[in-house]
Order: C-alpha cells, then structure tokens, then sequence
C-alpha cells in the first residue's frame, strides 16, 4: 500500500537518523523555488498547494512503515520509536495556488524542526512541480484558444494516475473548462466532457447505425464524424437531423484528424445549410498553443479543443529546475555557494508592484520587512495544522488565477519568449546574503 510518509528519498531518513542521533532539533528554514524558467515560459503558476498541505497534516508512519524501514541497515530502535510518534508541527508560508511567479522567488517556505523540514522534501517538490508544470502549461493553451473552450483529454497519456488526476486539477486552475478523466471529477469536483471513441463507430454495422444508436441512448451528445472520412460523416448527421426532425438533440459534432482548419470551415457551412447551426464543433487531435493558436488566429469557427498528450506531459516544457533549499539553521543564514547553484538565505517574503493594475516589479525581501506592493507569502500551515481563512474553493483558485494572469504585462502573456520581468532583491536581503556569504567563507577557511 502507498504510504506518502515513505515518500522520500533515502538520503532524508539517513540525515533524519543524523539528526536525531545528534540532538539537532533547532528550527530550520527550507526554501522552494525555481532557478530557471523553461525557455519557453514568461511565468509559472503555483499549484499543487492543497493537495500538498493535506499530504503533510496527514503524514504519519504506520506500523507496516515503520517495520520496513526496521529491515534496513540504517535505522535504529530509538530512532524508529521516535519516527512512530511523528507528527509535522511546523508553519509553512506560500504564495496562493494560481499565483505567477518568476525565478528564484520563494513559492513556499517551511519552518520546522529541521528533521521535519527535510523528511517532506521530495513529497514537495514532486507535488508542486507536477502541477505547477501543467497549470503553466495549460494557462499557455487556455491563452492561445482566446475564449474557446478546453478540455483536458491527456489521462491515458499522462505519467501515471496520480499525473493524470492531479493533472485535471491544474488545468482547471490553468483555466481549461472541463476534464474527460472522471476519477478527477470524483475526487475535485471538476467538470466532465466527453464524447464518443472510433472503436465504438467501428464496432457497429455502420456508420449511420452507429449515430443512430448513439443518439437513442444519448441525445444530446457530440458524434465524432472522421472515422472513415470527414465530410462523409458530416453528412450522415445532416441526414439523421433531417430524419428526426424536432427530435434531434445533438449538440456537436468532433473533428480529430486532418487539416482542422478547413474541415471545421468545411463542416460549419454543410450544418449551416442544414439549419443546423446550434450544432458545435470540437476538435481534437495532436494539439498544442501554438496549432491552437494558429487554428484561432485563423477565425476557425470551433467551439471546443480537446486536448491530451501535449498539454499532459507538458511536452514543450516537461520539468523544472525546481529546488528546496535549507536557509535557516538555529537562528542563521544558510546558502549554497556553489557555482550557479545560488540560493537566498533567511526567511524571506516576496512583495509584488503593480502600476494602473498592471505588476511591473517584484521584490524578494528579508521576513519582517515592509515594502511597498501586496505580499505574496502567506501563513498556510500554523503548527502542523492548516489555516481555514487560507483555503479556497477550487473555483476560487481558477478565479484567482485568471485575475492574476490578467494583471501581468501583455507581452509576459504572449506564447513566445520576451524580455524578463522585473525581480529585484531587497537591500537588506541583498547585505544580510552578503553576510552569510562572508560568514560561511570564513567557516570553510577555519
């Protein structure tokens, strides 16, 4: 049975025994963040946050756990007895879930006791990067599709269920409509939409049987029409439509295959002609922003992408350098000095400008400072307890979002690369990294 209190690396229960064997139990500060957008971001989004915070609340090692663990060569008696009590008691501050972000801007920090600090890394950063990579990417698709609606049809192509499932979530969030993946549905209460498949066209007599029957079970459905050609199955709806009269219900007809583009012009004129034209259509099939965007820039008359591979596996952009970085041990400054591996000490907070409604500035500063802007890191978790006045709905969340990705610069919102936005450091942050900077130096020449 999957338990997320294993969900960790083995360095994390090594340096956990470390820990515990040395006594180190003073508060540490651990900062996530990305170093680099992809090549092909402006921005990301933040995501995967709820869904974290429940994870961690609920961490506890149960017996089954605690006896594997037992078999390995690292544990101890006393340290596992101590790992059967565990429960996260610390605060962690994050940016709320649909916010964009830009490098090096902490997105959570964690304040804990540093063995509980470290044990959730790995459960971080792979919740967070997953659904931050896909709301990102479907922010990029909803933006191209100007005001047409998505649905996510990526589950069968997504890496694995927890992908696909929690995938569903930040597409939402990223703005897309509706999801195919029912569990998804279940679990976060997500709009579903789907269709019809072509194995269930080739399976019946015909393809004109197949609408048929179809359409006595499910009326108001869409008929996917390209299992043998296009225009040919256009046809066959028209024909049902004039068969049925009043009674036809359909409500749209899905293309996924071949030139969109003049297909979709192709069939919109034949329903048209028909008097058919409350009859939509979807399209589907190999789709990413930039054909989305191509298709719409066209003034293709499509009511409806479904898409699925590319927007699942985020093919453009499919990971982040994403890191979780100790800044604070026992009241000091900790950082990397490694060689483009750098990483802000302290605790910190992130306050973003805006000028007429539009953010032009953010500024990455020391905790406890006041600068002007609006404040992004906010208390989540108090204690090991999650803080009610922070969570939202998920329709909250998708407003947010969308309000958010309203107020960045056009041309951060634009599909292709363009100049970087603004991220400046704090003045005091900038001395108290020097600070450290010298401090650590000075320890590694002792």
């Amino acid at each position: 049975m999957f338990s997320s209190a294993l969900f960790a690396d083995l360095y994390e229960f090594t340096m956990l025994r470390a820990y515990f064997e040395l006594g180190m139990t003073a508060p540490a500060t651990f900062s996530l963040f990305v170093r680099k957008l992809p090549p092909q971001r402006n921005f990301l989004i933040a995501a995967g946050l709820d869904d974290l915070l429940d994870e961690i609340e609920h961490l506890r090692f149960e017996q089954q756990q605690i006896d594997y663990l037992a078999s390995l060569e690292f544990s101890s008696k006393p340290f596992l007895d101590w790992l059967a009590g565990f429960r996260f008691s610390g605060d962690i501050y994050a940016m709320r879930e649909g916010a964009p972000f830009f490098e090096n801007e902490p997105i959570i920090e964690v304040v804990a006791p540093i063995a509980e600090a470290q044990l959730i890394e790995t459960l971080v950063l792979n919740q967070i990067g997953l659904q931050t990579i896909l709301a990102s990417k479907a922010a990029r698709v909803v933006s191209a599709a100007r005001g047409v609606s998505v649905v996510d049809f990526g589950a069968r192509r997504a890496q694995g269920m927890d992908a696909a499932t929690k995938g569903a979530r930040a597409f939402y969030i990223g703005g897309v409509d509706a999801t195919s993946n029912v569990a998804a549905g279940h679990i976060y209460g997500l709009p579903l939409a789907g269709t019809m498949a072509h194995s269930f066209v080739e399976a019946c007599a015909s393809e004109t049987d197949a609408f048929r029957s179809f359409c006595d079970i499910f009326p108001d459905t869409t008929l996917l029409v390209d299992t043998y050609d296009t225009i040919e199955g256009v046809k066959k709806v028209v024909a049902l439509a004039k068969s049925r009269g009043r009674s036809f219900k359909v409500r749209a007809v899905r293309l996924d295959s071949g030139d969109l583009d003049t297909l979709s012009r192709d069939t919109r004129r034949m329903l048209d002609d028909a008097g058919l034209t409350d009859v939509q259509i979807v399209v589907s099939g190999g789709l990413d922003e930039m054909k989305i965007n191509e298709l719409t820039s066209r003034g293709a008359p499509i009511d409806m992408f479904g898409v699925g591979t590319d927007m699942a596996a985020s093919s453009d952009a499919p990971n982040l350098d994403i890191a979780y970085k100790l800044t604070e041990y026992a009241g000091e400054g900790r950082m990397k000095l490694s060689t483009g591996k750098r990483s802000l000490p302290g605790r910190k907070q992130v306050f973003r400008q805006f000028r007429d409604g539009v953010a032009t500035k953010d500024v990455i500063a020391r905790h406890g400072e006041t600068l002007p802007g609006v404040p992004l890191l906010q208390p989540v978790m108090v204690s090991g307890r999650r803080v009610a006045a922070q969570s939202c709905a998920l329709s909250q969340i998708r407003a947010y979002a969308s309000e958010q990705l309203a107020a960045l610069p056009p041309k951060l919102r634009a599909l292709r690369r363009h100049e970087r936005y603004d991220v400046a450091i704090s003045d005091e942050l900038a001395r108290y990294e020097q600070e450290t900077r010298d401090r650590l130096n000075a320890q590694g020449r002792s």
